[in-house]
């Protein structure tokens, strides 16, 4: 270890331990008191039983909660900063959460943050540790959170049934209250051990997307869809590092990244509520041998996103399935270019030359995005940021496409006619004179 190292082993770590994330309860009148008193006791005692199990430096903040900071100046800020540094996340989940757009954001940021890490190869761990504020229907929960293990029964049957609300709320249930808080408390600790998720770059509040999307708003499928050579097809004077033995093993960001940029993207989308899809555009029909104008791939009625390794030109056959697949792409089929700013044969002249084949080969979806507020994603995404940052735009920008083209399908079953209102009765007779449906 050289001098630098040690003198920064030397520093203690003072980030916050936690992130507590909550749903506001609303006020319902003038003597209701603070709606969220009890929330506050929760976050003290939490931070009093990290104290006590770790060795934080005196004067740090155990754990992070935005208290009444939404009224004040700088707000969205502080909320940003302490997503990026704090260590674990915990959600309190409520029937109030998961409508919540405030939490949907939170999740959404950490989440981003816990899946650059893992991208990276600076942490693999979940760093999510929710807790059942009150009692809610595990059936419901949005795609986007089923995948954290929620280990609620690990704390006995009347926090499943009570959750800590309740806990706290009757006196003779607060020896389970207590002993619950410390295991949660525990639970942190151990999953920041575990985790070690570096801290990251704040994100803007304002931008960023819920984790929850709401239900009826829109189409909750997506399809992902890879057009980029394998190690096998790519040409012989280019570096192989990028690929694999499948299109969805390439890794373009292969100096920054260690996962392929495919299952990158994916855990992006499910982190957004969307059911995904991903295929590899070598083995989708583009609906040349069909008597249909609409390409195959990316299915018609679902928003589709098409993923475009530059190399992929390269290929004759290829780069003229991709000028068929644009001629008859939907208005919600849209494209990301990424061109990482590391690899110096994508900057190079060989890379301008497949630039221009690219706009040859696709300028309606080229030309479609760039009218959009992500023109980023086909001019070339530089690095694994900002490709992760430009996704969910993309996503936005697709989804108000499908939502504003589309023709509805609506479900099978027979035709039931809008009722319709009875015509005016003539002049002279009132409704007690209506013999109209007499023979």
């Amino acid at each position: 270890m050289d001098t630098a190292d040690q003198a920064q082993a030397r520093i203690p770590d003072s980030r916050p331990y936690f992130f507590l994330s909550y749903a506001h309860t609303p006020s319902w009148g003038p003597d209701s008191g603070d709606p969220d008193h009890w929330v506050r006791i929760l976050f003290k005692d939490l931070c009093n039983h990290i104290m006590a199990l770790t060795d934080l430096p005196a004067g740090s903040n155990a754990g992070f909660m935005d208290r009444e900071m939404r009224s004040g100046e700088g707000w969205p800020e502080r909320l940003s900063e302490n997503l990026a540094t704090c260590r674990v996340f915990v959600p309190l989940f409520s029937a109030r959460y998961f409508s919540s757009e405030m939490c949907g954001r939170e999740w959404y940021a950490f989440t981003e943050r816990m899946l650059h890490a893992r991208a990276t190869g600076a942490g693999s761990a979940t760093a999510i540790v929710p807790a059942l504020w009150t009692r809610v229907d595990l059936r419901a929960l949005p795609d986007s959170v089923r995948h954290i293990h929620l280990g609620h029964s690990d704390f006995g049957s009347r926090y499943a049934s009570n959750g800590i609300y309740g806990l706290i709320k009757l006196n003779r249930l607060r020896d389970e209250y207590e002993e619950t808080v410390l295991g949660l408390a525990d639970r942190i600790v151990q999953a920041a051990k575990e985790c070690q998720l570096p801290s990251g770059r704040p994100r803007d509040y304002e931008s960023t997307p819920s984790a929850f999307k709401p239900r009826g708003s829109g189409p909750r499928h997506i399809q992902l869809t890879v057009a980029a050579p394998t190690r096998d097809t790519v040409p012989e004077d280019r570096n192989k590092q990028p690929y694999g033995d499948d299109a969805l093993d390439w890794n373009p960001y292969h100096s920054e990244s260690t996962r392929p940029l495919p299952a990158h993207a994916e855990e992006l989308l499910r982190s957004l509520d969307y059911r995904v899809t991903v295929v590899s555009f070598d083995d989708e029909d583009t609906g040349e041998t069909t008597s249909s104008p609409h390409p195959k791939t990316l299915e018609n009625q679902q928003p589709g996103i098409l993923l475009v390794d530059h190399w992929a030109l390269t290929d004759e056959e290829r780069r003229r399935r991709l000028k068929t697949f644009d001629t008859g792409a939907r208005p919600w089929v849209s494209a990301i270019v990424p061109r990482n700013r590391a690899d110096a044969q994508c900057n190079g002249a060989q890379g301008a030359r497949l630039s221009q084949e690219l706009e040859r080969a696709m300028p309606t979806i080229l030309e479609r995005v760039r009218r959009s507020d992500c023109r980023i994603a086909v001019n070339g995404v530089p690095t694994l940021k900002a490709f992760t940052r430009v996704l969910p735009d993309v996503v936005a920008h697709t989804t108000r496409q499908f939502l504003k083209y589309a023709e509805p399908h609506p479900p099978p079953g027979p035709h039931v006619p809008r009722p319709r209102l009875m015509e005016p009765y003539p002049p002279g007779l009132d409704a007690g004179d209506d013999n109209r449906g007499e023979a």
